[in-house]
This record gives structure tokens, sequence and C-alpha cells, in this order.
């Protein structure tokens, strides 16, 4: 059984030229590890959040990032000395390792779901609350949207930085069919309607 924390709250909101955008940063603890989902860009708030849960960089056992988007990743600068693992591969002591759709040494699965990139993959994880999906951009709103959350308004959510919507669309058909609730990468978790 895992059980996690939203230690940042995400967010993504567009002005005339650029996005303000961090996503949800997700803490698991899970077989003894302590896991890092989408660490995000917005060091100050990370460091709250960690310093809330009284953990330092040092407690962090593994990295999972869910694509490789700058707003999802680039505080991994902090973490130099982490193991990193994504939807495809895992970094242990300096060597690459092709893991078996599990993070390595827990119960967590990796689930690839491309669409809003292509190597982008989702956690889905047994919890006390049932299964809990950390979707990344699989589905998630800029802040001046509503969170519309039937399967339909799911399915059909627009996404502007899809590099494939029909793929997506795939993808969240599947995670849909097997999750209890979803934590988006921007935007609040939500219970999957069924």
């Amino acid at each position: 059984m895992s059980t996690f924390k939203i230690l940042v709250d995400g967010i993504a909101k567009k002005s005339d030229k650029d996005w303000i955008a961090y996503p949800n940063t997700v803490l698991i603890e899970d077989s003894g590890k302590k896991i890092l989902v989408d660490p995000g860009m917005n060091e100050e708030l990370l460091l709250k959040g960690m310093e809330r849960e009284n953990l330092s960089i040092n407690d962090i056992d593994l990295i999972f990032l869910t694509h490789h988007h700058i707003d999802h990743i680039l505080n991994i600068r902090l973490f130099s000395k982490t193991d990193l693992c994504d939807g495809d591969e895992f970094n242990k002591d300096g060597k690459i390792i092709i893991h078996d759709g599990k993070i390595p040494g827990t119960n967590i699965q990796v689930i690839k779901t491309p669409g809003h990139a292509t190597e982008h993959a989702s956690l889905v994880m047994d919890t006390d609350q049932g299964k809990v999906c950390i979707g990344g951009d699989l589905v998630w709103w800029a802040a001046d949207k509503e969170q519309k959350i039937t399967r339909e308004d799911l399915l059909n959510l627009e996404d502007p930085c899809a590099v494939d919507i029909n793929q997506l669309k795939e993808s969240r058909k599947k995670i849909l069919d097997q999750v209890d609730y979803i934590i988006p990468g921007h935007g609040k978790m939500f219970k999957v309607i069924k």
C-alpha cells in the first residue's frame, strides 16, 4: 500500500507572452522508499513543501518524471545524487536500467500514457483511498478554466501542448478505466466518475 501527499499545488497561468507553470509535486512512500514525482520548477514552493514534511533533499530516494517538459523537471538540479526514473528507464549508480513497468523496489505501476508528450507516463498505486493515478499532464487545466471531470469532458479536454491528441485520448481512456482518483499535472485531485 502506498501513501502520498501533494507537496506543491500545481498551477498553469497564461499571460500574453508566456506561462507561469509548475505541476502538482507529489511525495509517495512505498516499500520504505520516498519518491518525489515531478519536482517542478518553483524551487521555493518545493523546499517549503518538503520542510512541512520535515524532509531534506537527502531524504528523497528517487525522483519520477512523468515527462520531460521543463515546468515538471527543472528542480531535478537540486537532487544531484538522487536516482531518477521515467516511463522507460531507471538511473541507478550511474547506470541506465530498463525497468519492468514498476518503479524498482516498489509496488507502483508505471503506465505509458503518450499524447501530451511522446515519453509521457503516469503512476498508478494502491492506497487507502483506492487506486490513485499521478497523471502528470495526462489531464491538466489552466488556472482560468473550470475543472470539469465527467468522462466525456476528460476525454475531450483540450491540450494546447499535446503532440498527438488522438493518442492522448487513448491514454486517458486507459487510465480512467482503472483508477478511482487522478492527481493531474495542474489542477486539483479528483474522483473518477464511474
